[in-house]
């Protein structure tokens, strides 16, 4: 299936809805029935502000997060319009994929 590769950049603190910004998109993913989407926790990186933000041994609200997502372009755009009437500000990175499974019975 041809399609797009979505990682969205936020940090453990950025919340949404009372959220962790990362979580709540994982789960609006999951409810909106997008085939799979997975969060990862950095150990550092930089943003526009060009601060440096990291992991600490007794403080995670500044860790690094990236959440990715393999959607098809309506799916894509069903998204993108749920984000917008959310108000969500992330930044992000799109880019055409072709994806799929491999294995498993055939249809």
């Amino acid at each position: 299936m041809k399609g797009y590769q979505i990682t969205f950049f936020t940090q453990q603190d950025h919340r949404h809805h009372g959220k962790p910004l990362g979580q709540w998109l994982l789960l609006i993913a999951r409810e909106m029935g997008l085939p799979g989407a997975t969060l990862i926790a950095g150990s550092e990186g930089y943003g526009q502000h060009r601060r440096i933000h990291s992991t600490h041994f007794f403080e995670l609200a500044d860790q690094p997060q990236e959440i990715q997502i393999a959607a098809s372009e309506a799916d894509t755009e069903r998204l993108f319009e749920r984000l917008k009437a959310e108000g969500v500000q992330v930044f992000y990175v799109m880019s055409p994929v072709e994806f799929g499974m491999l294995g498993g019975a055939e249809s």
